[in-house]
């Protein structure tokens, strides 16, 4: 019974789709050109150094005069007013984070997986990390017992600053503390509009800041607020930045009065990629001395935003053409793929591709686009461009990624790309999940 009615909803859909085919085609304003022009002289420079250099899976591509240039860009924004931290789950591969580093003169970074953690920490030794989300305790404690300090090496009771977000994960974390014997800087989250948890009103604060200050084991070290809702939330970006701020100014307040002293030498960090450019010029108005971004600098599609007009795209997927069909054919509806065709010319022809089913967008070939109906595949993924298109069985189509954190953890070590000497000059690892 179960199998009679799912065949007869993928049934309906197919019916819908070729009625919907049909009327969109009778559209004649609504009916999309025809892109053949193939790939551009850029992306036929960057398939010559893949195929150059024996590459045939799916890989990840990292344009290095591109981040170079993010990197710039970054800087230029915020120069010396603000501290700035490097978010490692939006980068995550030691050279690449190196790079970052190097190019930003910054020691400072945000880290949300222990795992990630443990890696980083024996890794870079020199630097100071703080928690981008709060951890499970347990996953705190597996930190410690995976963690050893050599001479010159890394020490939490220093470099490192937990994140916590109420009474309760304060508790086990101060117990944590005791049994470890190993004192914590804890950085408290303060919900300053994401509304994600934190800590959300003084009368919760000030006991906890309280607690902290009696507490044998466990330092204050100042706050952290993501205010990722400026970009998302209706309504203009100033606006609710200054809104966001003025409630990063509440908690500060709050905690000066509560422990008689300046916490402006503290970590008091806000920003993200889509809104750390709203603070140019803002230093010393503002209550935040640092600000953290991470994707912004190879730039996957979800931040394509006005507020990063200026960053260039440095990623992105590329992987072979295994198969060409003369034309599109979905299964169980003979004719579908002819009346989709009809409306779209860019879906005449289909490609399978080796792999597929990533957060991800093609886009090139120009017009290379999804079949939804025929749907997608992590193994041999379809999709659809146009006639005369100019790509062959074996040549390479590019997406982008619509995020960095978890797509370039995908595909093994980051192929690195120089576009000036048109060649893959590096193979860069990425972080294992452990």
């Amino acid at each position: 019974m179960a199998h009679s009615k799912a065949f007869q909803k993928q049934r309906r859909r197919i019916i819908l789709a070729g009625v919907a085919s049909a009327g969109l085609a009778g559209a004649g304003w609504m009916k999309p050109e025809a892109i053949r022009s193939g790939h551009s002289s850029y992306f036929k420079g960057l398939q010559a150094a893949l195929a150059h250099s024996g590459l045939a899976t799916p890989t990840l591509v990292l344009d290095q005069q591109r981040l170079d240039h993010n990197i710039q860009v970054l800087n230029h924004h915020i120069g010396n007013a603000f501290g700035y931290r490097i978010v490692v789950k939006s980068l995550p591969s030691l050279p690449l984070l190196e790079r970052v580093m190097a190019g930003t003169g910054s020691q400072k970074l945000m880290l949300f997986h222990q795992p990630f953690l443990n890696l980083v920490a024996r890794a870079m030794p020199d630097a100071d990390i703080l928690l981008g989300k709060p951890l499970p305790v347990a996953s705190a404690a597996r930190f410690y017992q995976e963690h050893t300090v050599s001479h010159g090496g890394f020490r939490p009771e220093r470099q490192l600053q937990w994140l916590l977000d109420s009474p309760a994960r304060l508790a086990s974390y101060e117990q944590l503390a005791k049994q470890q014997q190993q004192p914590m800087r804890v950085n408290l989250e303060i919900d300053i509009g994401l509304h994600r948890g934190g800590f959300t009103s003084a009368e919760s604060l000030v006991p906890a800041l309280r607690h902290i200050e009696q507490s044998s084991w466990l330092n204050f070290s100042g706050f952290m607020g993501y205010e990722a809702q400026i970009m998302k939330s209706p309504g203009p970006a100033l606006w609710l930045r200054d809104r966001a701020m003025a409630r990063y100014q509440y908690f500060v307040t709050t905690a000066e009065q509560t422990l008689g002293r300046s916490i402006a030498d503290l970590t008091l960090n806000t920003g993200g990629s889509t809104t750390y450019q709203l603070y140019q010029g803002m230093a010393g108005t503002i209550p935040a001395n640092e600000l953290s971004a991470g994707s912004g600098l190879v730039m996957p599609t979800d931040f394509d935003l006005p507020t990063l007009a200026d960053h260039h795209h440095a990623i992105y997927i590329a992987t072979p053409v295994l198969k060409l069909l003369d034309r599109t054919r979905i299964p169980g509806a003979p004719g579908l793929g002819w009346l989709q065709s009809l409306w779209n010319p860019n879906q005449a022809r289909a490609a399978f591709i080796y792999g597929g089913h990533w957060k991800a967008r093609p886009v090139s070939p120009a017009g290379l686009t999804h079949n939804d109906v025929y749907g997608h595949s992590s193994n041999q993924e379809m999709l659809n461009l146009a006639n005369g298109v100019p790509l062959n069985e074996g040549d390479r189509v590019f997406l982008r990624p619509t995020q960095s954190e978890a797509v370039l953890l995908q595909f093994g070590d980051l192929a690195v790309f120089d576009a000036s000497r048109g060649q893959i000059t590096n193979s860069w690892p990425v972080l294992r999940e452990g």
